[in-house]
């Protein structure tokens, strides 16, 4: 029998947060993102994730010698503190360029920005030690169907795939799907979407997603199945877990909190697949409460991960020979009883 998965985890800087929301000012004080690295050991976590411009901060108005420069001091912090950086994200859906897409955009002078930030951000990834580039296509889609093309955008979509394949070869592309927000129809918005992009690209085996526990829920779809669908595939990159009350806003609750079954089955899909034996990550996206107090506040982390491996020794301790009795008798009903009492602690 293999040796269990030690995972491993990860969380962004932005998941360590003033508390602002859209509808109030913030109710923290700002807390520097290079003081936030020391943070990570101590809660567990030894990988970093994070957009380009939380690499090098107003990068749209820098030389590429000073984008390399602050990029070199980044990695630095990063071996001084034992961390790996495990992807780099272009922000694409803050600059005025993109307001109506990026490589969507129906101007071609956005779509030029767009790719010029994606390379940068590209340059960014390898300089600091990372070897993925997440597209997270924000703002890839419409307000009014009537307002794109939509062929041309998905076309449009491939190419932008294809040339960051071509001016990298070795970087991989992982695709985050969402459904809305901010669009309010995206055209990337589920996991077979971006896998189909993968396989229609010059070399699929660079082509993976990312999937999002709460982005999969906002397009009513189980996020266990999403990260199933994907590791059949051989393209599941990473995971952001968090969780989500119903189809809202993307909520970035801790993991586990909305639905706790739910939460089970991420980690069963992802504990009977292996995932983690090559070093994937476990990537956390979570946002504490905003009534929370403190400065920073991590226990939304720290919770987030512990129920994760609780969750670990749930899967690894479920019956797998009783549960294959039910399966062949067809006894669901007899299956969900077990699984919920194994889950309760119920004998």
């Amino acid at each position: 029998m293999s040796k269990p998965v030690t995972y491993r985890f990860s969380f962004g800087p932005w998941n360590i947060s003033e508390g602002g929301d859209p509808f109030g000012p913030d109710v923290r004080a700002a807390f520097p993102h290079d003081r936030k690295f020391a943070l990570y050991k101590k809660l567990g976590f030894d990988g970093v994730q994070f957009h380009d411009d939380d690499v090098v901060p107003g990068l749209d108005d820098l030389k590429p010698a000073q984008i390399a420069a602050r990029a070199k001091e980044v990695k630095k912090m990063l071996r001084d503190e034992g961390l790996t950086p495990e992807f780099v994200a272009p922000r694409l859906w803050f600059a005025h360029q993109t307001i109506d897409g990026a490589y969507t955009s129906n101007r071609a002078a956005d779509r030029k920005y767009a790719w010029d930030r994606t390379r940068k951000c590209i340059d960014i990834t390898r300089a600091i030690g990372s070897r993925a580039v997440v597209l997270w296509l924000a703002r890839e889609g419409s307000y009014t169907r009537e307002s794109k093309d939509a062929r041309l955008a998905y076309r449009r979509l491939l190419e932008t795939v294809d040339a960051i394949l071509e001016y990298d070869r070795e970087v991989e592309i992982w695709i985050e799907p969402k459904p809305n927000e901010p669009t309010d129809m995206a055209y990337v918005p589920t996991a077979g979407h971006a896998i189909s992009l993968a396989y229609a690209s010059r070399d699929h085996a660079r082509v993976k997603a990312l999937i999002e526990t709460a982005h999969a829920l906002l397009a009513n779809l189980d996020p266990s199945d999403e990260m199933a669908f994907c590791l059949a595939h051989g393209k599941l990159g990473s995971v952001h877990l968090n969780d989500q009350n119903g189809l809202k806003y993307d909520q970035d609750k801790n993991f586990g909190s909305a639905n706790l079954r739910g939460a089970f089955n991420q980690v069963r899909v992802l504990e009977e697949a292996g995932y983690g034996r090559r070093g994937e990550f476990v990537g956390l996206d979570v946002k504490t409460m905003r009534t929370q107090a403190g400065v920073p506040v991590t226990e939304h982390l720290a919770a987030s991960r512990r129920l994760f491996l609780h969750l670990v020794e749930k899967v690894r301790t479920w019956d797998r020979a009783r549960v294959e009795e039910y399966r062949a008798a067809r006894d669901y009903e007899g299956l969900e009883l077990y699984t919920l009492q194994h889950l309760m602690g119920v004998r």
